[in-house]
Order: structure tokens, then C-alpha cells, then sequence
């Protein structure tokens, strides 16, 4: 068993400073938006689920927008275009399933390892 306590993890720099807490059949990244930050425009390959630890932030995707505060989970599609801001700051734990998704690595970096 591996325990995290999301809460007490630092993040120092932000959105540049995100911690892979575990990688295997799913990756949990934790990651902080400092007030006004935000993820620009992205998808990933994996299907993710975005929970709220702390703060509230503002996802953006398929033409609506979600405010979510702490406690709240947003799930996303593979390839589903997304964007995240935080004019308060918000601490997210991102699950990402399965890691990688299909097509995350080109052929080149699979074969590598």
C-alpha cells in the first residue's frame, strides 16, 4: 500500500513543478495552479479524471465551462481538448488511464523503453 497526503506535497513552481506521485496501469500527477495560472489549451491520450484537492479552478472544454471547487471530479475523454485556469489557486490530482494511452509515445520511444 502507498499513501499521499495531497495536502502537505510541495509544488513549488507551480504548474512547472508537477509531481508524479505514481506511474503503472495509471499515472497520478499532483499538480498546483498558483493564482492566475493556467493550462493552456491540451489533450492527453489517456482518459482523465480531474479532482479538485484544494481551491477551485475553471475548466474549459467542448464549448462549456465548469467552475469546480474542492471536492469536485471532472472526467475527460482520450484526445478530449481541455484548458484549466485558477484565479484563486487550486491543488489538482490528475489520474490519467491507462498509462500511456494508445499513441502517447511514438514508435521510436516505445521501442527504447
Amino acid at each position: 500500500m502507498q499513501r499521499w497526503d495531497l495536502t502537505a506535497i510541495e509544488t513549488p513552481g507551480g504548474k512547472t513543478s508537477p509531481v508524479v506521485l505514481h506511474s503503472g496501469e495509471a499515472r497520478a500527477v499532483l499538480i498546483e495552479l498558483q493564482p492566475g495560472q493556467r493550462l493552456g489549451d491540451h489533450e492527453v491520450k489517456e482518459a482523465t479524471w480531474a479532482f479538485v484537492v484544494e481551491g477551485s479552478a475553471s475548466f474549459e472544454g467542448d464549448g462549456e465551462t465548469v467552475d469546480a471547487d474542492a471536492g469536485a471530479l471532472l472526467h475527460f475523454e482520450p484526445t478530449e481538448r481541455r484548458s484549466v485556469s485558477s484565479t484563486g489557486g487550486a491543488r489538482l490530482l490528475l489520474l490519467l488511464a491507462p498509462w500511456p494511452g494508445v499513441g502517447h509515445y511514438s514508435a521510436e520511444e516505445a521501442a527504447a523503453g
